[in-house]
């Protein structure tokens, strides 16, 4: 096979874009630019009923390319005002990928604030939509700096809720929860672990497992068959630099 020369942006991007295998005709939304990409190449590759607004208000009919347009015209399937969003959004027909600032080994993220809930000492988004989102649909995770700072042992606050028994009310039924999948800048993992918990899948060319556990505050679990994340393909970099001409995704990962 011939080299190909790709980012490390490129490599969690075709990592993400594993999240969608499979969804079929379901909303992706991937909020962020490396999620956003992720969706179209999942779109472009492997999953064409995968719908999309790409941020319009409109479904379209193949994803949208970030940054400037110069030109390009989004080609317009139907309309989709927010209203309709959480129309699909209740119902499960949606797969969002979002950014948290803090996650711990069960699922529970956060984007509303760090500290004290009384005096943060930083104030963030707020809860926003990620409660609904991870009761009502499935969620995975970018995480573009893997440190001790965002994978923490408790999140600060539970904006979105995870398999967090002390975060539940006894026999409150979780089996219908989907947390898919957590792309950082250093692996790939799932919560397929012992009772949910974080588990790596691979690791990305040049890290070893020991060197992810360092930047992680509490213990990872580890699958069975972990081995080295798979480097993109000639066909996909060259999808994302169609949907991506002006490399603003170069920026986005920290090597």
């Amino acid at each position: 096979m011939a080299n190909v020369d790709y980012t490390l942006a490129d490599l969690c991007i075709t990592a993400a874009a594993e999240a969608w295998r499979g969804d079929g005709e379901i909303l992706a939304s991937g909020i962020g630019i490396v999620p956003r990409l992720a969706a179209g190449l999942a779109w472009r590759t492997h999953s064409p009923d995968l719908m999309m607004t790409d941020s319009e208000s409109v479904l379209v009919s193949e994803p949208v390319p970030v940054g400037p347009r110069d030109g390009y015209e989004p080609k317009v399937e139907g309309w989709m005002p927010f209203r309709r969003v959480f129309d699909i959004l209740w119902s499960g027909r949606r797969h969002a990928m979002t950014s948290p600032t803090q996650l711990d080994r069960r699922g529970n993220i956060n984007i509303s604030f760090i500290g004290d809930p009384k005096r943060p000492k930083v104030q963030l988004l707020g809860a926003r939509g990620i409660p609904g989102n991870t009761i009502n649909h499935a969620c995975s995770f970018f995480v573009p700096s893997h440190t001790q700072r965002t994978f923490v042992e408790r999140v600060d606050m539970a904006s979105g809720v995870g398999f967090d028994d002390s975060r539940w009310d006894k026999g409150t039924r979780r089996d219908w929860m989907d947390l898919r999948l957590v792309v950082s800048n250093l692996a790939v993992m799932d919560f397929k672990g012992p009772n949910n918990r974080l588990r790596i899948l691979s690791t990305h060319p040049g890290v070893s497992v020991q060197q992810v556990q360092e930047q992680t505050a509490f213990d990872l679990c580890v699958a069975e068959n972990v081995g080295e994340t798979p480097t993109p393909s000639a066909e996909q970099t060259a999808i994302l630099n169609e949907l991506d001409p002006h490399g603003q995704r170069a920026a986005t990962v920290k090597a």
